[in-house]
């Protein structure tokens, strides 16, 4: 029964506690305050720079291997232009500040509806600046932005889901996950249909725009193991035993290079090919859809793609904090535990990167064990989350019960 008075945790104090936060992020990539480990502001002033010079030019980075973006991402790259007044790096700052804000009005007002609360803003609210300055200086808050707003307008309007999933895949790919936990039915045609025609419309456009716009393809496909993956943690415990493999910069990233090196890589996208076949049964079986199954299953999805991959550099965090916001938007969520584990993950992430990362290349036992814990984290939110997704759907099995969800402030009981 609705009350009337505000939800518990709304009012000044999530935005007192962004702006205390967001102050101080400000300072470090502003270099008001100094973090430990390497400059994490040089992709924007260099390499996000550089790539904005090219792009004027009227083409796609075709002789940059670090370019392995969707074509969607040259929007993100020269997003600065729209602040002219300002040097490039600033406007790309303040630009970080600008979605993050705008994530935490989404939470904030999702959560005043029915059946929801503000968990979900205090979610963003502590977990951005977990992850510290390197979430500002990558655009990867952006297209969490456009997820965040598409799994919120999902809830009422499938067709809205469809297209902004479709427009943040063609920035960074993964937001077409989105789409896996939509309500069978209606809700599928409208919403997949939608994103098909959304995703033919911007490519179509994309490629006309500008040349190379599909040349990244090649370059994500040449890449190896990035040493903060999953998989790299084979080549960090055997470099104590004499491993003769070395760490490179390779294709924007630091990767081992060696023997094996290949077959663990080759061994990552077989389990990313698994993920993906669970996510397909699961979707077949599937039959209890509540109005958070598209967040949860969203999450879920994301977090076996992220643990799987054989990159999972930082700002990949910032992902799996903005769908574990979204589900605590929604009370009985299933993804508490989940969510709480990338919160930790996050802040173990600053501590591995920038602050650790010199200890993360040499291999020795600091490094080591930051990435034990951290790929640890994610790797137990996955099967957690995966278990509970299945459970509070799937008929048959203990946890799958049809209770009421409220939308709108109707009660509304999940759809079979």
């Amino acid at each position: 029964m609705t009350t009337g008075r505000a939800p518990t945790g709304s009012g000044p104090w999530p935005y007192a506690v962004w702006a205390l936060t967001r102050l101080w992020l400000l300072a470090c990539v502003f270099k008001v305050v100094t973090v430990p480990g390497p400059d994490v502001t040089v992709d924007v002033s260099v390499i996000y720079r550089g790539w904005y010079e090219v792009l004027l030019t009227g083409t796609y980075p075709l002789d940059d291997v670090t370019w392995q973006y969707p074509p969607g991402a040259a929007l993100a790259v020269l997003s600065p232009a729209l602040l002219p007044f300002w040097e490039y790096a600033t406007a790309f700052f303040v630009l970080m500040l600008v979605c993050d804000a705008l994530v935490l009005g989404l939470l904030l007002y999702a959560g005043r509806r029915p059946g929801t609360r503000a968990a979900g803003a205090w979610v963003w609210v502590a977990g951005v600046p977990l992850l510290g300055p390197t979430v500002y200086a990558r655009y990867d808050l952006m297209v969490t932005a456009v997820a965040v707003a598409a799994l919120l307008a999902g809830v009422h309007r499938p067709r809205a889901l469809g297209a902004l999933a479709a427009f943040g895949a063609l920035l960074k790919g993964w937001p077409v996950l989105l789409l896996v936990g939509v309500r069978k039915g209606r809700p599928t045609r409208a919403a997949w249909t939608s994103a098909a025609l959304s995703t033919a419309g911007l490519a179509a456009a994309f490629a006309l725009w500008m040349p190379g716009a599909f040349a990244f393809l090649a370059f994500q496909r040449d890449r190896g193991t990035e040493i903060e993956s999953l998989g790299a943690l084979v080549f960090h415990l055997a470099r104590q035993f004499g491993w003769e493999g070395r760490v490179e910069l390779r294709y924007g990233s630091m990767e081992f290079v060696g023997p094996q090196v290949e077959l663990v890589s080759t061994l990552a996208l077989g389990l990313a090919v698994l993920a993906l076949g669970w996510l397909l049964l699961w979707r077949l079986r599937a039959r209890l859809f509540a109005v958070r199954t598209p967040a949860e299953a969203a999450f879920t999805a994301v977090l076996l793609f992220t643990v799987t991959s054989r990159v999972i550099s930082p700002q990949y965090v910032v992902w799996l904090v903005g769908l574990a916001a979204v589900c605590l938007v929604f009370r009985g969520t299933a993804m508490t535990l989940p969510a709480v584990l990338v919160l930790v993950a996050a802040g173990v992430t600053l501590l591995e990167f920038p602050v650790g990362f010199g200890h993360v290349v040499a291999s020795d036992a600091w490094g080591v064990t930051l990435l034990v814990v951290r790929n640890g984290l994610l790797v137990a939110a996955s099967l957690i989350a995966a278990r509970r997704l299945w459970r509070s759907t799937v008929p048959g099995r203990p946890g799958a019960e049809a209770a009421p969800s409220v939308v709108g402030g109707q009660p509304s009981r999940v759809a079979r």
